[in-house]
This record gives C-alpha cells, structure tokens and sequence, in this order.
C-alpha cells in the first residue's frame, strides 16, 4: 500500500514505529542481542487491518448473549431463547440479536412482510421481557412480557421515523422498525438503571475483551467505531491512557444535538495512550436499513407498494450537528443506505462545503452509502466525500435486495464500488459488526468476487473491486478516512508498527481459496497481540 515501496523482504521495528524497510541484507544491520525476531516464512505480510464501521461495544455485547447470525428459520430462534428463559432469573430481560426473516429458510406460518406474530415466543417466556434486535440493529422483536412493561396497546402511536407493525385489528405482532424500537429500548434501559451499576460497568468491560480478541484474531489492529456515547468515550480515554487497549480506537460520538451543543469541550480527543485512542468524528443517520424498510427511497419500494421508507432523523438536526462539526473540528459521518438519503446528505454536505470554504480538507462520510441513484454517485469523488460502504452487506443482503428495489435499480445503484471508483470516491471497507461477522477475509471475498461462502451467484459482478483495491479499502483507505494515512494504512518507515500476517497473498492466491486464508500474527505498534 506504500506506492514508492509496494514490496520488501523485511522490517525493522523500534519503539512502537516501523524503523526500516527493505531487502533481508538492510533490515540485518538493526539485528541486536536484543532484538525479537519473527520469520514470515514467505508468508504475506499486510499493513495490519482497519475495521472502517463497525460498532465496538455492540460486537462485545454480542459475544456475551444470544447470537442469531447463523439460524435457519425463526424455530430455532425461539428455541434458543426458550432454553435461555430456563436459567434466567423471574424478571429478567433476555437479549439476542441477529436474526434477519429475509435469510430463513422457511416463512413463518404467520407472518407480516416475513416478519413472524409474537405468540409462540411469547408463550414460553411469560416470565421474561424477550428483546431480539434484527440483525441490522434498525428493528427488533419483543415478546409479549416486553410489550406489557412498556404499555403497548392498540392506541400506541407510531413515533415520527418509526413503525409498530401491526396485525389487521390492530394488535401489535411484536417487530418495532426503526424509531419505534425507542418505545421497547427505553423501557429495557429502566430495568438496567435499577442493577448493579459496578458490576454493568464489569460486563461492559468483559464484553470489550472478548471484543478486542474476536478482531485480533480476524488481523484486525484498529476500528473505527460508528457511534459511542459520551460515557463510553471516558472509559476508552482511561483505557488508552492507562496501556489498557490491545488495539487501536477511532470513535465517533453519537447523541442528539441538544445533548452535544454544550458539551464539546475537550474534542476531539486525539491520539490518547500513544496513538489507541482518538475520537474526532460525530456519528448521526437519516434513515434506517434496508432489510427492515427503513432505508429512505426517491421511489416506493417493489415489494411494499407506496412506501418509501423512512426519515428517522429530520435534516434540521442533522445540519444542526453538521455546524457543531464545523465549529469544533469534527468529522462528520452521517448513515445513508437509501438513494433519497444519500441525496440529502450529499445535499447537506455540499451545502456546508460551500459555506466554509477556509475548510479545505472535511473529509466528511457517508456510512453505508448502499443504495445511491447513478447521478449522485459521481458527487462524492467530485467532493471528496467518503464512501464508507461494508462489501460484505452486499453479499448479505443480496437474497433479498432486487425484491425490494427492482432488477434495475439493484444492478446500477445497489453497492456500486466499480461505478463509485471509476467516478473518482474513495471506499473505506468494513463489516458493520455485530451486523455481520468481523471478519476481513469474508468481506474481501465479497469485496473481489460479490458472491458469498453458502452463494455461488455473484451479485453483479461487474461492480467487484480489484485486489489492490479491496486490500486499499481496508488499510490506506480506511486510515485516510480517519485523517491517520500518515500514521496507519501502509508498511512505510515511521507508521506505526501495525503489522498482519497471512498465510496466503491475497493479490493472487484463486478467488476459490481466499476464504481459506488464514491469519498468522496480528502485530500492533510492534508487539504481537495474536499468534495462530
């Protein structure tokens, strides 16, 4: 990723920093009594990884509860909270995430959109308050307990942004899109406010681990969290302060703009514990996912008849946080999956580039970026805004995108990486996790290929990236779209000693065995933090 030393044989590292770069016979000279030394063996020696979004925090929760990513059909998903209702306490909420009913093998016998009725999960667990957030994080299911805490009832009206989905008389079926999911959210966040608020501090902080060696383990040295509140943004800042974090931390802050209009002293945070913590970005959205009709459209979607989708945050806000960004040096990252809200942020952005025009480098974002309408994509290069997209959706939700949007407006518009590239944007990659599995290996292959492990179909396969373009949006890219291109991104003399370790190159190993790679040695800031 070094375009003036694209290949070496060897590095030296010092103090963290990569020291030399060069042939054996050079990087020899700095050998000391003292001095570790890893042989490669040939193997493929890759600037260490950069998760681009994915939510930090969310993949630890989700390491310690109940884990939907791989269920068949909603069966299973009831009978893994069954079983969970056994050992929990009278009273206690049960927590799972992941499930998606456009990925099951088989439809509910009663179903609204694919989404099942709350009743058969609801008659096992009438001890316990059931909440399962989709696998999208943009809706969730609650059991029939959860509905009663928080005083659902037919009179119950949708919040703005938001839907209850609702039988034909009326009745609440149990899956709350988008907004909506607030009613369920705030009334789970009482029952927790009355616990142990050490001993939530303690799981948070497990969930953490367990988080920083799921991505060590998947190569992984930095990630760039999509959205932390001001509590989390404290323990972070002790962590890296105190040589606490086994990885590097780049966060975005995400609370309404009232909660942040004065409370911005301090920020950004840059670079705190040598280089594992900074936060230098305000996260914020103005539709939903996809998957759960939440994604905001310029035309209905072709599987629900004059629905566009929805606007879960007004672009009032949005702009009132786009001036505090303005104001206080901050990034700004904004999740847009729908064409109509790419268009609106693009808008937004644009608007605020012109009115600043001392501000010459905002490399502003647009998260997800999935869904954007042919005359807008070439706006992004053009502005210099980021497409921070996730390769990995495209496969994911490939089963099911031409059945919302239409043949058309899935082949031209739906994950466009070629469109975006050849137009002049920058992709930064990532996995969304615990959206999808942190994994690198399986979003390059979607990245390279469009198909997915259990799909041999490639999904318009003429919007793929090259190699080198897959590698760039998960290293250089992903350090340029955090201001960090200097520091991170590259094997280049000076960076940071953040080093992954293959057991095949993948610029050339065959798109058929890229799935077989595995990773060797996660290295960050020169110590090894993972050995297969």
């Amino acid at each position: 990723m070094d375009k003036t030393n694209p290949k070496a044989e060897a590095i030296a590292i010092k103090n963290s920093k990569i020291l030399k770069v060069g042939t054996n016979e050079e990087v020899k000279a700095y050998i000391s009594t003292n001095t570790k030394s890893i042989d490669a063996n040939g193997n493929f020696v890759s600037p260490g990884l950069i998760e681009g979004h994915g939510h930090f925090s969310g993949l630890g929760k989700s390491l310690m509860k109940l884990n939907f990513l791989k269920t068949k059909n909603w069966a299973e998903i009831v009978e893994m909270v069954a079983q969970k209702a056994k050992t929990a306490g009278s009273g206690e909420w049960i927590e799972g995430r992941g499930w998606h009913q456009e990925k099951w093998d088989k439809i509910p016998d009663k179903q609204i959109h694919g989404y099942p009725y709350h009743h058969a999960l609801s008659e096992l667990t009438s001890d316990n308050p059931v909440i399962l957030r989709h696998a999208s994080g943009h809706s969730l299911f609650a059991n029939k307990r959860a509905m009663e805490i928080a005083g659902i009832n037919k009179e119950t009206p949708n919040p703005k942004g938001g839907l209850i989905v609702r039988d034909a008389s009326g009745e609440a079926i149990g899956v709350f899109e988008e907004r909506a999911m607030d009613i369920i959210k705030e009334a789970h966040q009482e029952y927790l406010d009355k616990l142990n608020q050490k001993a939530l501090e303690a799981k948070w902080l497990k969930g953490i681990r367990l988080a920083e060696q799921n991505c060590l383990e998947n190569g992984i040295t930095s990630f760039q969290d999509a959205g932390s509140l001001y509590t989390e943004i404290d323990r972070y800042t002790t962590l890296a302060e105190d040589n606490a974090l086994n990885l590097r931390l780049w966060v975005m802050l995400r609370h309404p703009y009232d909660e942040m209009k004065d409370n911005m002293k301090g920020f950004p945070i840059l670079n705190k514990g040598d280089y594992f913590f900074t936060c230098r970005a305000i996260k914020s959205q103005v539709d939903g996912a996809l998957g759960a009709y939440g994604a905001w459209l310029l035309k209905p979607y072709n599987d629900k008849k004059n629905f566009i989708g929805q606007n879960t945050t007004t672009i009032g806000e949005v702009e009132n946080i786009a001036e505090l960004c303005i104001q206080n040096n901050m990034q700004l990252c904004v999740h847009a999956i729908g064409d109509r809200a790419n268009r609106e942020v693009l808008d937004i952005y644009e608007n605020f580039y012109q009115k600043n025009p001392n501000k010459k480098d905002l490399r502003w974002r647009i998260e997800h970026a999935q869904h954007v309408n042919r005359a807008d994509i070439p706006r992004f290069g053009k502005s210099g805004i980021i497409a921070s997209m996730q390769g990995v959706h495209c496969t994911s939700d490939a089963p099911f995108v031409p059945k919302r949007l239409g043949e058309e407006r899935s082949k031209h518009e739906a994950y466009a990486w070629r469109t975006f590239i050849d137009s002049g944007a920058l992709i930064a990659n990532g996995t969304d996790a615990p959206v999808e599995d942190v994994s690198p290996i399986d979003c390059f292959y979607a990245s390279v290929t469009r198909k997915r492990k259990d799909n041999p179909d490639a999904f318009f396969p003429e919007q793929c990236m090259t190699r080198e373009e897959a590698l760039a949006s998960y290293t250089i890219n992903n350090a340029y779209a955090a201001f960090e291109e200097d520091i991170k991104g590259s094997i280049t003399e000076g960076k940071l000693a953040d080093i992954t370790i293959f057991s095949q190159d993948l610029l050339t190993v065959a798109n058929d065995k890229i799935l077989d790679t595995e990773v060797l040695y996660t290295i960050v800031g020169g110590e090894v933090k993972y050995q297969k």
